[in-house]
């Protein structure tokens, strides 16, 4: 396991390697001047030649390409072109806030995805079955930010039992989770759409197979023939699709987080973007980059748990 482990993260390397590069010049080829967007339209050409000289925005590409990968090497991310603040310290009370969110939202699609698929699965060709497939669609055909406000209008606006903005202070826990709920139920709910009808064409893949009706002919219970052999060899094609569409989630977050105001990565990059902040652009990139990576890894470890057939050397 420890090899399997250490090799992996060894091979993605490469992998981070070439994101840093799309992302680097892909940043550079967006346009606009950082100096300009730092300092205003009526700075003078003078003072705007300082402050690309002190960023070092007057180098050759491949020099500020070789500076950017030998700060990441020494785990320095930057600073903050307007600011000047470490972009690390930044991102220690963005990053928190952002993995909430993509992770209840996860939970949230699972409990109620899983679940759902399994039901019509079972109910197949019948009237909850034709209803779950319906909601299964309208729950993709929904934009994450348009389920927001109608959350927001209802929950926050009309009935008063939730925050209408803001994250909540990290160290207080209860008002960090009232300000998580709507988020998460937003993006989770577009998720259990997703993850219904994976679980619902694996389950019924599985349910046709021999061992399954070799199972029932045994006399065994049908909860037993449905949980412990149907769903468990029905998981691991739901499980890899549900942390690939992890980074969706992620892509997701940002609409919530605007139309929240949380205080999140993906508000974070879009100001970044917006102001041409290159440092912050490139390193929350990467920190999306590695932690997509870490996810994937997480994923094939627990497949052993699924199936104890599964075995890595």
């Amino acid at each position: 396991m420890t090899t399997f482990i250490i090799r992996r993260l060894l091979l993605a390397i490469p992998t981070i390697l070439v994101v840093i590069t799309v992302v680097f010049f892909s940043v550079r080829g967006l346009g606009g001047d950082p100096a300009m967007a730092i300092l205003g339209d009526r700075a003078t050409p003078q003072a705007l030649e300082v402050l690309r000289e002190r960023l070092g925005l007057n180098q050759p590409l491949w020099k500020q390409y070789t500076s950017f990968l030998w700060d990441l090497a020494r785990g320095d991310l930057g600073r903050d072109l307007r600011t000047e603040q470490p972009v690390s310290e930044l991102f220690k009370r963005a990053v928190p806030y952002t993995v909430d969110l993509a992770l209840w939202a996860t939970v949230i699609g699972i409990l109620i995805g899983v679940p759902a698929g399994i039901l019509a699965a079972l109910k197949w060709n019948t009237p909850l079955d034709f209803v779950g497939r319906f909601l299964g669609i309208l729950g993709f055909s929904f934009p994450s930010f348009y389920l927001s406000i109608i959350l927001l209008f209802i929950f926050s606006l009309s009935l008063g039992w939730f925050p209408m903005i803001g994250g909540g202070e990290l160290n207080q826990w209860g008002e960090r989770a009232r300000h998580l709920f709507l988020p998460a139920l937003s993006l989770g709910l577009i998720k259990s759409a997703f993850v219904m009808r994976l679980t619902r064409s694996s389950m019924l893949n599985v349910l046709h197979e021999d061992y399954i009706t070799t199972a029932r002919s045994k006399g065994l219970k049908e909860r037993i023939v449905i949980y412990k052999h149907a769903l468990r060899n029905s998981l691991i094609p739901v499980v890899t699709m549900i942390s690939l569409y992890l980074a969706v989630t992620i892509g997701g977050s940002i609409e919530v987080e605007i139309v929240f105001n949380r205080p999140g990565l993906g508000k974070f990059l879009i100001g970044a973007i917006q102001e041409r902040n290159y440092p912050v652009i490139q390193s929350g990139l990467v920190v999306l980059s590695v932690f997509i990576v870490l996810v994937n890894l997480i994923t094939d470890l627990s497949y052993s748990l699924i199936d104890p057939r599964i075995k890595y050397d």
